[in-house]
């Protein structure tokens, strides 16, 4: 297990860390959301060293991590962190012997995660030659190749196509059922929501929300309610207690309402017949507007 405990960091006058803590659990894949300058990048080169917290530790095992550890785990960056003019199975390989493989082993896990994430035909290429998608492909095969036993990625799905980031999110469900401990941060909340079992949300440095997904649903005070009446008053929402939020779109209109709330009540305001109607514990975009309040 990977454990961050009350890291601080300062850097002149901006505090990018301010206690930060949580757990990455073997197995399970943990999204770590905030908004831009929140200190997510921050906390993950923690992991790695690459940023020395001013207090705090993190550990690995129970154990302070060591060089050892650190040729287990797999790091994506951000930002580009590979070679633009080299052969992207010989940067791969590269990049596994660095971790400890052999020449041969390092070739073979190269060419069998470059084809296991649709570059097979591109092995030759150099790196500027491919689009920014299939760069963030190998950019992830590199972290992949010599089987961590975690994997850290700061927002490996930014600028990836529908396709490309089902090809990333397979690999990550994947690799978190063989019990590698996964934690990627995102700003795309639905897709967190869709792989993550776990959450960390941090603000200013802090950690303001963090648990497993589906407990934090459950344990809210608000519940969502979805309702499609297309003939319906817009004004029916006005009688419901205990109202947060309205928002209305092309799909009808979407309600946040205090967890006590009768379903049957919802309905019987409705003056018109209902098409589509849905009472559920809130969203993760719900939590996360409601931690960031």
């Amino acid at each position: 297990m990977l454990e961050l405990r009350d890291l601080s960091k300062r850097y002149g006058t901006v505090q990018a860390l301010a206690g930060c803590t949580f757990n990455v659990q073997p197995g399970r894949m943990l999204g770590f959301v905030g908004p831009n300058g929140a200190g997510k990048t921050t906390t993950m080169r923690c992991v790695f060293g690459l940023v020395k917290p001013d207090s705090g530790s993190v550990s690995w095992k129970s154990q302070p991590i060591a060089m050892a550890d650190l040729l287990t785990f797999g790091y994506m960056p951000e930002q580009r962190g590979l070679y633009p003019k080299m052969r992207i199975a010989d940067q791969v390989s590269y990049f596994g012997e660095l971790h400890g493989q052999s020449r041969s082993e390092a070739r073979a896990a190269t060419i069998s995660w470059l084809e296991r994430l649709g570059l097979g035909e591109r092995l030759s290429d150099r790196l500027e030659q491919l689009s920014h998608g299939n760069q963030q492909r190998v950019q992830l095969a590199t972290a992949l190749v010599h089987n961590p036993s975690l994997l850290v990625l700061d927002e490996p799905f930014s600028g990836l196509d529908p396709l490309a980031a089902d090809v990333m999110s397979d690999v990550l469900r994947e690799r978190a059922a063989a019990g590698v401990a996964v934690v990627f941060s995102s700003h795309q909340l639905d897709l967190v929501e869709d792989l993550c079992e776990d959450v960390a949300v941090i603000n200013a440095g802090k950690i303001v929300l963090t648990g497993e997904l589906t407990v934090l649903k459950r344990a809210s005070k608000v519940r969502r309610l979805e309702v499609f009446a297309p003939g319906a008053n817009d004004a029916w929402t006005d009688s419901l207690p205990g109202v947060i939020s309205v928002e209305r779109n092309h799909q009808g209109i979407v309600v946040l309402v205090e967890a006590g709330i009768e379903p049957a009540s919802v309905l019987a305001a409705i003056d018109a017949p209902v098409e589509s109607f849905s009472f559920s514990p809130p969203s993760l975009t719900d939590l996360y507007r409601e931690a960031m309040q």
